[in-house]
């Protein structure tokens, strides 16, 4: 199954409701379980990123589907980044 890595910043309106967090973040978690896919980490940083989140998803339409949705809550943007693991970028290595 596809991984994403996702950065996430918070919107001026995510900022202004910081104590929903949790919430939104346990709601982001049973959307990705309720698409089919898994959860692998969700870390709330500082810095340029206010949360870094790996996720498993079923498909790249299943992960820019469920991220448009919870972008268009207005409360976060996101940058998506598609992932291999190592043992997956090997057999890509190999065919080059």
């Amino acid at each position: 199954m596809p991984q994403y890595a996702v950065l996430v910043s918070w919107t001026e309106e995510g900022v202004r409701t910081v104590k929903n967090v949790p919430q939104r973040t346990e709601q982001f978690r049973r959307a990705v379980e309720s698409a089919g896919g898994k959860l692998l980490a969700f870390l709330h940083t500082m810095g340029t990123y206010d949360a870094v989140v790996a996720v498993e998803l079923p498909s790249d339409e299943v992960a820019n589907e469920l991220l448009l949705r919870f972008g268009a809550q207005g409360f976060a943007r996101t940058t998506t980044l598609k992932g291999w693991t190592p043992a997956e970028f090997a057999r890509l290595a190999e065919r080059i």
